[in-house]
């Protein structure tokens, strides 16, 4: 099996995301005199690793804790690594990278003397320092990615040429590398915003997240932006507030517990806005993929960002059993509002205007969006009277400026607009509407609820889902 293989197997067998982390800190050892180093380095650990042998997804040694007593800390090191249990994978933390012949030295060092099974390692000499850590499958690597130490933005936030953070450059090398399921990346937890965008680049990989506890980590934030879609994928490692507490078990069981309730609970959110959507709903996000209507990719905008994602419902107006849907979508949120005619906004709502008009029976008009410069020279097309309510009924909604454009000629003729519906809410925040306006928003679907069943439904990647939640959280 390969590393990450066998971590995998392990975190599903015990339903656990923790890793335990053993950093025998002198001030917690009360050690006087050298030749008690080993005995009680050793049976500090022991302490830890029985008392939570059947909680722990692996444990985490940190080398320089050992290493600070000279040989015979070392000695010791390599006798906590041996009483773990072979089913339990050991990664050291010892951030090694350096030229190829040292690499090799290190690797020896750890994988062979030590016996232990992965080790973080430090990227920045490039791949001739990493490979002979990558020879074999069974042994795994943790490269630094984005740190939780307060300074580590100084240098893993610089942006590089292609317009990319630092340590994302690291995440897209890290996949590269990966080529026998024995590398992951390194992102602490205290950098929720990382875990969301280097998810989404190295996909199913493994993230070990260092920060909970001590370094004060939102866990809930870390697990709702680092985990894969199945729930799996994230190592969180916890040291001192295991080791240091009075029943380090009942720590450990209890951190163990509220991972798992974390988890539980982001898997409940997205798989309960599945199912409350309606047969309709769902068979409208399955046609709106199908036929093209949304696209995944990189496109340029307007304003000449790239995005990861397209929406083009102009596309409705060639498929008129969709377009009937659409059209009873609407219907169900205007059953609950309050008005005497409808609004479409040129272009691409015109058709769904006219499917929502024929079918609820409403009348219709529309705003032009170039005002005719010959016979009526009118600014609103239809028949309307100074002083009705209407609805405004759009495609699409990013900023709100055209919506409000349109508005202002609607006004300009002494209608009243107190509610806009579009099929699609495309904000990052789709919580903010008009109020500061006096305009009240309703939408068939967000983009978020789209997203979650998309993903649910196995219909988009994970990779193209997150992309997308990453450019919007931006």
């Amino acid at each position: 099996m390969s590393f990450f293989s066998r971590l995998e197997a392990r975190s599903k067998q015990i339903e656990s995301l923790l890793c335990i982390g053993l950093d025998p800190h002198p001030e917690d050892l009360g050690i006087s005199q050298d030749n008690e180093i080993i005995d009680r380095l050793f049976s500090y650990c022991q302490r830890i690793i029985e008392s939570t042998l059947d909680v722990a997804v692996a444990y985490k040694p940190n080398i320089a804790f050992f290493e600070a007593f000279g040989g015979s800390g070392i000695h010791a090191l390599k006798d906590v690594i041996d009483f773990i249990p072979n089913e339990i994978p050991v990664i050291l933390d010892a951030k090694r990278g350096d030229i190829a012949s040292t690499a090799v030295a290190y690797a020896q060092a750890v994988f062979k003397a030590l016996n232990a099974d992965a080790l973080t390692i430090n990227p920045f000499l490039g791949y001739d320092a990493l490979e002979p850590f990558l020879s074999d499958c069974e042994r795994g690597v943790f490269v630094l990615c984005k740190t939780s130490n307060p300074s580590a933005h100084q240098l893993q936030d610089l942006i590089i040429g292609s317009g990319q953070y630092l340590y994302e450059v690291v995440a897209r090398l890290a996949v590269e590398w990966n080529k026998i399921d024995n590398v992951g990346v390194v992102i602490g937890a205290t950098q929720p915003k990382a875990l969301t965008r280097v998810r989404s680049i190295v996909s199913d990989m493994w993230i070990l997240a260092p920060g909970v506890g001590a370094q004060g980590a939102d866990l809930s934030a870390a697990l709702r932006c680092g985990l894969r879609g199945d729930g799996m994928g994230l190592l969180i490692p916890v040291s001192r507030g295991i080791a240091r507490a009075d029943d380090p078990r009942k720590a450990a069981l209890n951190l163990r517990d509220t991972i798992n309730q974390e988890r539980m609970g982001i898997h409940t959110d997205k798989l309960q806005n599945s199912k409350t959507m309606s047969e309709l709903k769902k068979q409208i996000a399955d046609d709106l993929l199908r036929i093209g209507c949304i696209k995944f990719g990189k496109f340029e905008l307007k304003s000449g960002m790239q995005s990861p994602i397209y929406i083009d419902l102009r596309i409705l107006v060639g498929y008129p059993k969709l377009l009937e849907k659409i059209a009873f979508a609407y219907l169900v949120v205007l059953e609950d509002l309050k008005f005497d005619r409808l609004a479409a906004l040129p272009y691409a709502a015109l058709p769904i205007g006219a499917a929502v008009s024929l079918l609820g029976e409403y009348p219709y008009i529309y705003p032009r969006k170039e005002i005719k410069q010959y016979g009526t020279k009118a600014e609103i097309e239809g028949v309307y009277f100074p002083g009705e309510q209407v609805v405004v009924l759009d495609d699409l909604i990013t900023t709100g400026g055209s919506k409000l454009e349109a508005i202002e000629k609607l006004t300009n003729e002494s209608l009243v607009v107190k509610d806009i519906v579009v099929l699609i809410d495309r904000r990052s925040d789709p919580q903010r509407d008009f109020e500061e306006s006096g305009y009240r928003l309703h939408q068939v679907f967000t983009l978020t609820e789209l997203l979650d069943y998309w993903e649910l439904t196995d219909q988009v990647t994970k990779q193209e889902i997150q992309e997308v939640r990453d450019f919007f959280n931006e």
